[in-house]
């Protein structure tokens, strides 16, 4: 019985000290990391409006009246910040969205997109994937530069095989199909948000 009871004691002792151990580690690196997120995003945002003076953020998108109409047709996408792209006037350009799609082939795909105030989209930079390396991760070089100074008048569509002409349509990236539908629709998803949300104040 003492023996049992010695051993309880060790094994709670060690869980005690692995317990704070671990809330030390999460306290130290917890500002490091949150300043690492916010250095991604504000690169992120600049990548994507590169003539905007400063980036303010918005009314939350989820507590925007519009977000659940917005959410109901678009249930694989978030649109998680919102960002006022603004010149060196204070007068807006456009904003900056910041939005996950959750049809990635490894996971979540995480971007920003720029969008004028004339509802031009001025181009997406990756905030964070998980695709397979050689096919989904080739979004950087494929992708992006398509999504570049575009102002379809209907959704992106994807196109196989190349050769995508009109202003909505996107090559996709070969054997990864997927990954370019994720994207696809991300984007399409933002664009929506933003007529929805702020199209009708241009």
């Amino acid at each position: 019985m003492k023996s049992i009871l010695k051993d309880a004691w060790i094994l709670f002792a060690i869980t005690a000290v692995a317990g704070v151990l671990l809330a030390v580690v999460n306290e130290v690196t917890k500002e490091p990391i949150a300043r690492q997120k916010e250095a991604q995003v504000s690169a992120a945002c600049r990548a994507v409006f590169a003539d905007a003076a400063e980036f303010v953020p918005e009314t939350a998108p989820a507590e925007r009246p519009e977000y659940a109409a917005w959410q109901s047709e678009y249930p694989r996408d978030t649109v998680d910040e919102v960002y006022s792209a603004r010149n060196a006037e204070g007068e807006p350009l456009g904003y900056v969205l910041n939005v996950t799609n959750k049809e990635g082939y490894g996971g979540n795909i995480r971007f920003s997109m720029g969008i004028r105030t004339d509802g031009t989209l001025n181009g997406v930079a990756i905030l964070e994937t998980a695709e397979t390396p050689g096919l989904g991760l080739q979004a950087e070089e494929v992708l992006v530069p398509q999504f570049a100074d575009r102002k379809p008048e209907a959704q992106f569509v994807l196109v196989k095989g190349g050769g995508a002409a009109a202003e909505n349509e996107v090559d996709a990236i070969s054997s990864a199909t997927i990954t370019t539908k994720a994207f696809v629709n991300g984007v399409n998803a933002g664009m929506a948000y933003y007529h929805a949300v702020y199209g009708s104040a241009k």
